[in-house]
């Protein structure tokens, strides 16, 4: 700003001052005319009176630099004012556009780092642990009276709750409590809900990280949130930390691309020494969820790291309708509810589903401007959940609708008349999710093991639709691909891993393709001979045809009930149980039939 004024100031000064030369200005100073004189080097500027008196501006220029010499002609002329000014040779300005490219960017790199620490983003602080401390009033104190359906984990856990309120109970006997537990389980199972209710019962202090959040692209960064995770830990001790998804960063050390050297690898070792080092932990217990066990290190699950392997399964029946009564409990359901009931047609359903269950339910309700859910609620929330979502605005043509019902006609009709199969739900030809039509079949219990019967009963059943399509058409479509690929990879199970084929025998067979960044070896080569390969597609062969020849005997003996039921599958678009029966109990007039062999 003040050289900006400067300049203002010369550039008026200069404007109103006259310009003479250098020996005018010495014959004037001899003659007594200058009044006022400022020296800034060679140049000269001042005041002075011409012949009439009147003062003017004036400014002159030296050969050489002005000395004391000149000092002494000025007080011998008798000027009344003098002063001499620093002399401006353009350095500074010089220096400035040299250096003015290097200050920019260091003003602006404080700018924004200033702006990134204000914003929240903490660019500074990128090795800081981003672990969340939940206080009861933000996990909503969960206790283990909000978890159902897991009553062998809520055992094995007990004890941890136990050694968090009074750990001198366990310590004076000698005993050392577990530092970490695994909880192992399918997805939406509740691995996220038991520590939280594990905190909530014992009351401690629960920091909770995902395990993606320690890695980054920078080197070091992953180590050092594990570090500093610790840290906050001990501070906080008794304490629980909670490490979700820690395949992300736990997977076996050695695989993938990087080798040995990359950032995950640097971030597992800081944490297997953080968890069993020299120094001890005492009052931090890890729990840490995972979907896939079989990807993680070894050294992360030996005694004195993860003690503990705690498996979360699929709830039973008798979990199903628990974890129902916790969910249905929020809402305002209709007398004709009956919870065990709709509990023992959801199988296979986890924790995650059957809320979503009640949730949709309760939207179905809320669409349909009810007062109450009820049961029809339900069952349009599971059809939606099983079998997807209808898609009414696909509109098919008749013959695409005609070839859709004799497909499902035929897995219905299969599935009805081999013995030992799963009832039959509902058949539809409606588009739901990707397929234009579906034929569901739900177990009467809780099916934990397939027998060799069962798996190619399977089979035949999944061959019934493009079966039927043989018999009635004469001619296949591509609707039987997935059909085609689901029966292939269950004899291929059934031969390889199960045992079931005469000819191969109890022995295993696996190719071993394994993904390289799910923690496997590249080089791993197949240990299935040739002549072993051939023999294996051989007999996966052999028992797909055959079973596909007994789906086809079934439908050409039953052909009258396969028209039926696609007729009315063409007329109602959607069948039960119920009225696939009574078409069969129509044609053979006892329900006999229903449990004859076809094969």
């Amino acid at each position: 700003m003040g050289g900006y004024l400067f300049i203002q100031m010369s550039q008026k000064f200069k404007s109103t001052s006259v310009k003479v030369d250098f020996s005018e200005f010495q014959r004037d100073l001899k003659e007594g005319r200058v009044n006022k004189v400022s020296i800034s080097g060679s140049t000269v500027m001042g005041e002075r009176k011409d012949a009439a008196g009147l003062v003017t501006k004036f400014s002159t220029t030296g050969p050489l630099a002005l000395d004391t010499e000149f000092i002494k002609e000025l007080e011998a002329a008798k000027v009344s004012e003098y002063k001499f000014e620093p002399q401006d040779d353009g350095r500074f300005w010089i220096l400035l556009s040299n250096w003015a490219p290097l200050i920019l960017v260091v003003v602006l790199f404080f700018f924004f780092m200033r702006n990134l620490q204000s914003g929240g983003g903490k660019a500074l602080s990128f090795g800081k642990s981003r672990a969340k401390l939940l206080r009861d009033d933000e996990r909503g104190r969960i206790t283990f009276k909000d978890v159902a359906g897991l009553p062998e984990a809520k055992q094995e856990l007990e004890e941890i709750v136990e050694f968090l309120r009074d750990p001198k109970k366990y310590q004076k006997l000698g005993g050392r409590i577990p530092k970490g537990v695994l909880l192992m389980g399918a997805p939406g199972t509740g691995k996220n809900l038991i520590p939280k209710a594990i905190a909530g019962e014992a009351n401690v202090p629960f920091f909770t990280i995902r395990g993606g959040d320690f890695v980054e692209t920078f080197v070091g960064v992953g180590a050092s949130r594990v570090r500093d995770l610790f840290v906050q830990a001990r501070k906080a001790a008794p304490c629980l930390i909670f490490i979700d998804e820690i395949d992300a960063v736990g997977r076996q050390r050695g695989a993938g691309v990087g080798g040995g050297h990359d950032e995950r690898e640097q971030t597992l070792n800081q944490l297997l020494v953080e968890m069993d080092g020299f120094e001890g932990k005492e009052g931090i217990i890890t729990i840490a969820a995972t979907n896939r066990p079989d990807v993680l290190d070894p050294a992360l699950l030996r005694p004195g790291r993860f003690d503990r392997r705690v498996v979360v399964p699929k709830p039973d029946l008798k979990g199903r309708e628990e974890i129902l009564k916790v969910h249905a409990a929020k809402l305002k359901l209709a007398d004709d509810i009956n919870l065990s009931v709709i509990a023992r047609s959801t199988p296979g359903l986890v924790g995650a589903d059957l809320e979503n269950l009640c949730n949709e339910a309760a939207l179905f309700a809320a669409r349909g401007g009810k007062e109450s859910v009820t049961t029809s609620d339900f069952e349009e929330a599971k059809d939606k959940i099983m079998m997807g979502t209808e898609r009414k605005s696909m509109i098919l043509s008749k013959k695409e609708k005609e070839t859709t019902a004799i497909h499902e006609a035929g897995h219905a009709l299969v599935a009805r008349m081999l013995p030992g199969t799963d009832p039959v739900y509902k058949v539809t030809i409606i588009p739901r999710g990707l397929a234009l039509g579906l034929t569901m079949q739900l177990p009467e219990d809780d099916r934990y093991n397939l027998t060799e019967r069962e798996a190619h009963n399977q089979i035949a059943i999944l061959m019934g639709g493009r079966v039927a399509e043989e018999i009635v058409n004469t001619d296949v479509t591509t609707g039987a691909s997935n059909d085609i690929e689901r029966a292939t990879e269950l004899a291929r199970k059934m031969v390889t891993e199960w045992g079931m084929s005469e000819k191969v025998g109890p022995i295993h067979y696996s190719s071993r393709e394994e993904h390289v960044f799910l923690g496997r070896e590249m080089n791993k080569t197949s240990d299935v001979s040739e002549r072993m390969a051939m023999l294996i597609d051989e007999e996966v062969k052999t028992i797909v045809m055959s079973n596909y020849n007994r789906a086809k005997q079934i439908l050409r003996e039953n052909f009258e009930k396969l028209k039926k039921i696609t007729d009315l599958l063409c007329e109602k678009e959607t069948i039960d149980a119920a009225d696939l029966d009574r078409i069969i109990f129509e044609v053979d007039g006892s329900p006999s039939s229903l449990i004859k062999s076809a094969s």
